[in-house]
């Protein structure tokens, strides 16, 4: 139990100097990046990429599923059931990547005919060798999910942390000789690959040397697949959602507008998806939690407790994340991507600010998963992320990719906020009033910060890095301050002193 609980502090720990790591890289790297390529390149990077993405979709969501039916065996100490389910996992995800390889080599061949209108011949060729590229990415990623999934069953963050954070600084070590070798956006496509071939192989020897991972293919009880499909749907219906609402943007604006404002949308997207990170860095060390007090019938009370705990932490930090790119965002796009990408400010803040709430509230999509009560809210995603679709077209064509991360916006709102706390108090048993005033004293304390930023920066223009580093330091502190007196709980704020202890004893 001690060794499940280091784990989970130092997995938690981890992810987030993971996430502080990919972001340092990616502020150094990307703009270097950029300037090697070029807007139009990087656009058709983004464009294949986006592209690709939607062959992930062949995983019906079976990865997500592997949890909870391991921990229905572990239960029951049936290591037996275990083998048997790691085989036919293995076996699926296997004959997945071999789907991918083919349904790949089908989108390369159709190209032209999405793209035709927009993209010269030159580009097309180009677009299509790099989704070749990324197609070999995207099938070896396959099989290792039934690996990455058994580590987080057994709650082995820190190797996952580890070697996330070594993918993520080899990234650019790769990439950036490869750049100025002259292989243009082939060379993020080939550091990828390479990448996703180490990870693969560690995680195959860490489960089967250190984990003594076993499989058992005679007697395999296929009818588990039945079971499996079943839940997995919704979850596959979810994962549609996510293509529809994260990437579609890019492939209709490549289709209309082509590659440059693909590059624009892509950068402004980007800063989305660090705040998605930052969320899921919390939430995705506690899934065998969650899975283990349910199959222990744990009551709601306690699920309730642990869904505002966590999300408690992600919104004390996504909140100072997301005021604090309102309030200097554009200065930093502008300096950091160059003058020609300042659109992609007002693209990252409509995208990100109602996604907050979702992404405070994410362990709630795996208590549902947990209690095979995912099906509401797949289905409503799906039938959003089609209106979605619908309403974005139009709206790229008028304002371009201003326009398609509105669409994306109002979608987040109507399901993810609306709809979706409705179901968790009504359906899921989520004290929901109880963990939207929990975040009434972070708020607070984030207003006022907010309040002396702002007037920080009329009275001080941010011109400058110093003054832009100056002033955000300023915010944080202000904004702790005011945490540290009314905005933490009693228990956080001996967390904090805890912390404090330690590094007073270090000295």
């Amino acid at each position: 139990m001690l060794k499940s609980v280091n784990q989970l502090k130092m997995g938690t720990l981890l992810s987030y100097v993971s996430i502080g790591i990919q972001n340092i890289m990616a502020m150094l790297y990307t703009p270097v990046m950029l300037r090697l390529l070029g807007q139009n390149e990087y656009g058709l990077y983004q464009l294949s990429n986006s592209t690709v993405a939607y062959l992930g979709l062949l995983s019906f969501g079976f990865g997500s599923s592997y949890v909870k039916f391991y921990y229905g065996y572990k239960v029951k100490n049936d290591f037996e059931g275990i083998r048997k389910l790691n085989s036919i996992f293995l076996l699926v995800f296997c004959g997945i990547s071999v789907l991918c390889m083919l349904a790949g080599t089908g989108m390369i061949f159709s190209t032209d005919l999405i793209f035709g209108e927009s993209l010269t011949l030159a580009e097309i060729k180009e677009v299509r060798l790099l989704m070749a590229g990324l197609i070999l990415t995207m099938a070896l990623t396959f099989p290792n999910i039934i690996f990455d999934c058994y580590i987080t069953a057994h709650e082995r963050y820190i190797f996952q942390r580890i070697l996330l954070i070594m993918v993520n600084v080899l990234n650019p070590f790769i990439g950036l000789p490869l750049l100025l070798m002259g292989y243009r956006s082939m060379s993020l496509v080939l550091a990828n690959l390479i990448l996703s071939i180490l990870r693969v192989s560690l995680n195959i020897y860490y489960c089967i040397k250190k984990l003594n991972m076993k499989f058992q293919f005679k007697g395999m009880e296929l009818n588990v697949l039945k079971s499996v499909g079943t839940f997995s749907f919704y979850v596959f219906l979810n994962e549609i959602v996510n293509q529809i609402n994260w990437n579609i943007d890019k492939l209709i604006l490549g289709a209309i507008q082509g590659a440059g404002v693909v590059a624009l949308y892509s950068v402004g997207s980007q800063f989305n998806q660090y705040f998605i990170n930052m969320s899921t860095a919390v939430s995705n060390v506690f899934i065998p939690r969650v899975n283990k007090m349910i199959a222990e019938k744990q009551g709601d009370d306690k699920l309730t407790h642990l869904f505002i705990k966590i999300g408690r932490i992600q919104y004390i930090i996504l909140a100072a994340v997301l005021t604090g790119y309102l309030l200097y965002g554009k200065f930093f796009i502008m300096h950091w991507a160059g003058e020609e990408y300042e659109g992609a400010y007002l693209i990252g803040a409509v995208i990100m600010f109602p996604t907050i709430i979702p992404l405070i509230q994410n362990i709630g999509i795996e208590i549902q998963r947990a209690k095979n009560k995912h099906k509401f809210r797949s289905i409503t995603y799906f039938l959003i992320a089609l209106i979605n679709l619908i309403i974005s077209i139009p709206l790229a064509m008028k304002y371009g990719a201003v326009g398609s991360a509105i669409g994306t916006a109002l979608a987040t709102v109507a399901g993810n906020i609306i709809l979706m706390n409705w179901y968790y108090n009504k359906f899921i048993g989520l004290d929901i009033w109880a963990f939207f005033r929990n975040m009434i004293r972070p708020t607070a304390a984030l207003l006022i910060a907010a309040i002396e930023g702002s007037i920080i920066k009329y009275l001080i223009p941010v011109n400058s890095w110093g003054r832009f580093v100056g002033e955000a330091v300023l915010f944080l502190m202000i904004y702790f301050i005011c945490l540290c007196w009314f905005g933490f709980h009693d228990d956080e704020r001996e967390q904090v002193e805890r912390i404090k202890n330690k590094f007073r004893r270090r000295k």
